[in-house]
């Protein structure tokens, strides 16, 4: 009888763990974007090809991981590609909380993620 009364219990509390433990991947993943659209970035040579060299790397990390983001944004401080210097990329996006967890969960949450990656020293300037 008691057994009865405590599985949905256990069953809600296993699903919990579940959807933190997604919404945790789901957060590494965009924290890992960030980190390949800085990179990306920092290798590029004018700032509009570090620009579109960030969005590509985003998206392919994004899909490759199959994360449920919508529309994410990528926001890029290159400070001139100056050897040296250090790009700065932030990612972020929306993440509906039902596809995140397959559990049927409300809402959604936005995740972040900020990389910086440096400007090799021995390059040329732009």
């Amino acid at each position: 009888m008691e057994f009865v009364l405590v599985t949905p219990l256990l069953m809600l509390v296993l699903l919990t763990v579940v959807a933190l433990g997604r919404l945790a991947d789901a957060r590494l993943i965009v924290a890992d974007a960030a980190h390949q659209a800085a990179r990306a970035a920092s290798l590029a040579r004018t700032e509009a090809q570090a620009r579109a060299a960030a969005r590509r790397s985003t998206d392919a990390a994004l899909n490759k991981a199959g994360a449920a983001c919508s529309r994410p944004k990528v926001a890029l401080a290159t400070n001139g590609l100056r050897p040296g210097g250090v790009v700065t990329a932030k990612i972020t996006c929306t993440v509906e909380l039902r596809d995140l967890t397959h559990a049927g969960m409300p809402g959604r949450i936005t995740l972040h993620g900020t990389a910086f990656s440096p400007v090799d020293v021995h390059r040329s300037a732009p």
